[in-house]
């Protein structure tokens, strides 16, 4: 056990290799294949029941699952993977090194997501101490590769509903007769517009056919108003003002006199708000790239900065795009990793509608009857780097070192994964590390309870042999669409580093008959010492995007 102090000055402790290990001292930094060795110097998460990686560790160590009832969209039948999270906790920290303003406006205007990889990467500096500043001091020599999934779900659904609702209220308005001539016209003589194709009228509909009618009713009159083409035109007026004189000092009054002029002009016609302005900036704020571009900021790193977009191989590809950067000498350090928003009932109905979600209000567990999978959110991120480098500057390896990642496309369909892609991904991945399949150990699988599992075992099994001890852990935490993999890579870590598999939430009674066909050594509700050799992970994200990570032990020469 070893201790460091965590992001609120607390002292944290975690299992760890030997120090001698983790110093670096046996071994290359040139790898035997010669290629660069990497580390894993930080990592932070945030999960179902699971505030930080010290929580995550200590929660792997139960069989329990993490699931818990969908609170959103009505009464329902589903679980989900709700993250346990409280930015607040991150509030020191930011306080320490901005100004008062900027927590604030992180609550204001940010998206879950951005939050959640704030968060994991607050926590993934607390790791080593010194890392923060080094990032900042490589220059473009630090990347920052952080993905998402949906991206920013719940802002993206609020600010569409806050339009809608204002766009209903403002053709209403502008197509009432006493606001248009056209539809007084039409009201005296409907046959004077028999040659114009006119909406159907919601007069006379049963009650669930008008709504939808009246709305388009209210459109089409909307824009024959000659009441809001003279409004139109005075806004035109107002908005064709110019800055004049000193830009900077020229801008803000314009700004300001626009406001105050619009406004008067809404007040004078008794117009609502336009739909326009019911559209918050936070659509723009939250674009997917935000997470990167916020902890770029936080973090002072002004290398690359940008969001690796993958589904649920996010988090293998975003590890792939550093290691390949570390490898060519363009970077000596990264943060990467994915994260995803609190389940939301768009997120929860759409898997549901795609046919891959469990409703029955049980935990369904991957590998058992593939009644489906359940929606989770959070985030896992990992500042990786250059082991030569970073260990010359005192900081210390965590976990396993990663040793390759193979990608690849089904290239065949959106969600059905195919037999050859993630086999070349696995390929990929071996020929990269020089390792034979009899030297895999372990292996994570995608798994999410659905009858893909079948078809990923048999794959598995057409290209490693029946000796490898296999894991499933989306029966614990559920599925991230992004940062799953992240989680099930970080506890795959965290169980080497103690010498251990952690249990998963699967009985051996529970086991697929089919499956156990193909494959019968896996780990169930009971932790397994960790054996030794590699250990792979596969992702398989929508659209037959295949990721996977092989690593090892730190204690391999």
């Amino acid at each position: 056990m070893t201790g460091f102090e965590g992001f609120r000055g607390e002292q944290i402790s975690f299992w760890v290799p030997g120090e001698l290990e983790l110093a670096g001292i046996r071994g290359s930094a040139i790898r035997g294949d010669g290629l660069r060795k990497i580390g894993i110097f930080g990592w932070g998460i945030v999960a179902p029941r699971s505030e930080n990686v010290e929580a995550f560790a200590a929660n792997l160590g139960s069989s329990e699952s993490w699931l818990s009832p969908f609170r959103g969209g009505g009464p329902n039948n589903f679980l989900v993977g709700d993250p346990k999270f409280d930015f607040s906790a991150y509030k020191g920290w930011i306080d320490n090194r901005f100004p008062p303003n900027r927590y604030p406006q992180l609550v204001e205007k940010m998206d879950q997501s951005t939050q959640y990889a704030v968060g994991a990467f607050i926590q993934a500096l607390g790791q080593n101490p010194g890392l923060e500043e080094e990032l900042t001091s490589l220059g473009t020599a630090a990347h920052v590769y952080v993905g998402t999934g949906l991206g920013a779900l719940p802002t993206i659904y609020d600010i569409s509903i806050a339009h809608h609702r204002a766009e209903r209220r403002w053709n209403r308005f502008w197509s009432q007769p006493e606001r248009n001539a056209d539809l007084r016209r039409y009201l005296a003589d409907p046959e004077s517009f028999a040659e114009e194709s006119l909406p159907e009228s919601p007069e006379g509909l049963v009650a669930e056919e008008r709504e939808l009618a009246q709305a388009a009713w209210d459109r089409f009159w909307a824009a024959r108003s000659d009441h809001l083409a003279g409004f139109l035109a005075a806004m035109r007026e107002i908005e064709g003002q110019r800055v004049e004189g000193d830009v900077e000092a020229g801008k803000m009054r314009l700004m300001k006199s626009k406001r105050r002029r619009l406004a008067r002009l809404k007040e004078e016609w008794g117009a609502p708000q336009p739909p326009w302005e019911a559209v918050s900036p936070k659509i723009l704020w939250n674009i997917h790239n935000s997470p990167s571009a916020q902890i770029s900021m936080l973090g002072r790193i002004t290398g690359l900065s940008f969001a690796p977009v993958a589904a649920c191989s996010t988090f293998g590809v975003s590890l792939k795009l550093a290691m390949d950067a570390i490898a060519r000498g363009e970077i000596k350090a990264a943060v990467v990793g994915a994260t995803d928003p609190a389940p939301h009932h768009l997120s929860v109905g759409g898997f549901y509608n795609a046919r891959v979600t469990a409703a029955d209000a049980s935990v369904s567990k991957p590998l058992s009857e593939l009644r489906g999978t359940h929606v989770s959110g959070g985030s896992a991120l990992w500042i990786v780097g250059d082991w030569e480098h970073m260990t010359a500057k005192g900081f210390k390896p965590l976990g396993m070192e990663p040793v390759a990642v193979g990608v690849s496309a089904d290239a065949d369909h959106i969600i059905t994964p195919s037999k050859e892609g993630p086999r070349a991904a696995v390929r990929q991945a071996l020929d990269e590390a020089h390792v034979d399949p009899s030297e895999v150990s372990t292996w994570d699988l995608h798994a999410t309870a659905t009858p893909g599992d079948f078809l990923e075992v048999e794959t598995l099994r057409g290209v490693l042999p029946d000796s490898v001890l296999v894991t499933a852990r989306k029966g614990t935490f559920g599925h991230g669409m992004s940062a799953c993999g992240g989680w099930e890579l970080t506890a795959q870590y965290l169980g080497y580093a103690r010498g251990e598999l952690f249990p998963t939430p699967l009985e051996t009674a529970e086991l697929n008959g089919e499956i156990s066909e193909v494959h019968q050594r896996f780990v169930f509700d009971c932790a397994l010492a960790a054996p030794g050799g590699y250990a792979g992970k596969m992702s398989m994200g929508i659209g037959g995007i295949n990721a996977c990570v092989l690593s090892r032990p730190l204690s391999a020469e």
